[in-house]
C-alpha cells in the first residue's frame, strides 16, 4: 500500500486576527499620518491576544518621539477610545510635574513614618492602574507624557517597571504592570526633524524622497533620545517610534475629523432635528491657512477652529440667531469666516465641503 504524501501548508505570519484588524481600522480613522506607530501598537495587541507576551514584563513599552502636535498623545487616546470606547481610559502622568526627586512621592506615596504618609494617595497604585479594565479586556494603558522633563528618579522608577513589571510603593505594597502597555512621549529631536523639512518639489519628488526622509527623521529622533537617556533605560523599551511632522494632506484629513467633532458639539447644543452645518471650501482653506504651523502641528489647527468657528457658533446659539431647524453655512472671505442661515424642513446632520 502506497504511503500517503503529506502536503505542507505554507503559513502567513503577517495576517492579523479580526480584533487586531478592527483595532487597526479604528486607529487609522482617528490618527492621521502615523501608520508606523499604528502598526507597532497593533502588533503588540495581537501578541497580547495570542497570550505570547513575555512573562514578568509589561505587555509592551513604547517611546514616541516627534514634534509637538504630531499625534503622540492622541494615538494613546485613540487606542483607549478604540478598545474601551473612552479616550480618557488612560492613566496619564505629566512628567513636567516631576522635575525634582522629592516629587516622586506623589507617584508611589510616602514611606511609613514620614509626615503626611496616611494622606498620600499614590498615583501609581494598583487600583489606579486597573481602573479602566473591563470584564472582557484586562488591559491597562499608562502614559508618561514628556518623559524628558522628568527627574532621573522617575527614570530609575521606570527601570523596575519596564524590566520586572513591578513597582514597590512607599508602604511596600507591590503594583503589577504585567497587563499594562507603557507609553512614553518626548519632543526630543523635534527641532532637527523640522529643520529637515523643505518645500516639496512636486508629487514625484515627494514620492522619490519619502523613504529617505523617513529614515533621516527616525535617525534624528533616535540620536536625540540616546543623548538624553541612559543606555540602561533605552534598552528596556520595546519599541521607539518616530512621529513625523504633518504635511498638507494630513492636515486636510485632520480638518475633516475636527469638523466632525464640531458638528457633534453643535448637534448637542441645538438638537439634531432639522439642523445642518455646512463648511464650504473657502472656509476650509482659511482654517487650514491659519491652522498650519510646522512648529505646533495639529494643535495649531485646533486653536484656529476654536477661535474662528466654535466661538462664533457659540455666540450665534447664545443670542438665538441660530435655532433648531436652521441650516448654517460657513463660508470664507478675505477678513474671516461668514455665517449664513437658511431654514430647512429636512432632518439629519451633515458637514459638506462645496
Amino acid at each position: 500500500m502506497a504511503a500517503t504524501k503529506r502536503v505542507k501548508e505554507k503559513l502567513d505570519p503577517t495576517r492579523m486576527g479580526k480584533s487586531a484588524e478592527e483595532l487597526e481600522a479604528g486607529l487609522k480613522r482617528r490618527v492621521i499620518g502615523q501608520d508606523d506607530a499604528i502598526r507597532q501598537i497593533v502588533g503588540i495587541y495581537q501578541t497580547f491576544l495570542a497570550g505570547m507576551t513575555m512573562p514578568g514584563r509589561p505587555v509592551g513599552s513604547l517611546l514616541f518621539l516627534g514634534p509637538t502636535g504630531s499625534g503622540k498623545t492622541r494615538t494613546v487616546e485613540a487606542l483607549a477610545e478604540s478598545l474601551m470606547e473612552n479616550p480618557r481610559a488612560v492613566l496619564k502622568i505629566d512628567c513636567a510635574e516631576f522635575q525634582h526627586s522629592h516629587e516622586i512621592a506623589k507617584l508611589i506615596g510616602s514611606p511609613p513614618g514620614y509626615l503626611g504618609h496616611r494622606e498620600t494617595h499614590p498615583l501609581l497604585s494598583q487600583e489606579a492602574v486597573n481602573q479602566f479594565q473591563t470584564e472582557t479586556l484586562k488591559l491597562s494603558f499608562v502614559l508618561f507624557d514628556e518623559i524628558e522633563k522628568a527627574n532621573d528618579a522617575l527614570w530609575n522608577l521606570l527601570l523596575g517597571i519596564l524590566d520586572k513589571a513591578t513597582l514597590t510603593l512607599g508602604d511596600n505594597r507591590r503594583v503589577d504592570f504585567s497587563r499594562t502597555i507603557i507609553f512614553m512621549t518626548s519632543n526630543l529631536g523635534a527641532a532637527e526633524m523640522n529643520a529637515m523639512l523643505r518645500p516639496k518639489l512636486g508629487f514625484a519628488a515627494e514620492e522619490a524622497d519619502a523613504r529617505r526622509l523617513d529614515s533621516k527623521l527616525a535617525h534624528a529622533g533616535t540620536e536625540a533620545a540616546r543623548r538624553r537617556f541612559t543606555p540602561e533605560f533605552l534598552n528596556r523599551i520595546d519599541r521607539v517610534v518616530t512621529f513625523h511632522p504633518l504635511g498638507p494632506a494630513e492636515m486636510n484629513r485632520i480638518l475633516d475629523i475636527e469638523l466632525g467633532l464640531v458638528q457633534e458639539r453643535f448637534a448637542a447644543a441645538m438638537g439634531t432635528a432639522g439642523m445642518r452645518l455646512h463648511v464650504l471650501r473657502d472656509a476650509r482653506e482659511l482654517l487650514l491657512r491659519e491652522g498650519t504651523d510646522q512648529r505646533y502641528g495639529a494643535r495649531h489647527l485646533k486653536r484656529a477652529i476654536e477661535r474662528r468657528l466654535v466661538q462664533p457658533l457659540s455666540n450665534l446659539i447664545a443670542t438665538a440667531q441660530v435655532r433648531a431647524g436652521d441650516q448654517v453655512l460657513v463660508d470664507g472671505e478675505a477678513d474671516g469666516l461668514v455665517f449664513l442661515k437658511e431654514p430647512v424642513p429636512s432632518t439629519g446632520i451633515a458637514i459638506a465641503a462645496a
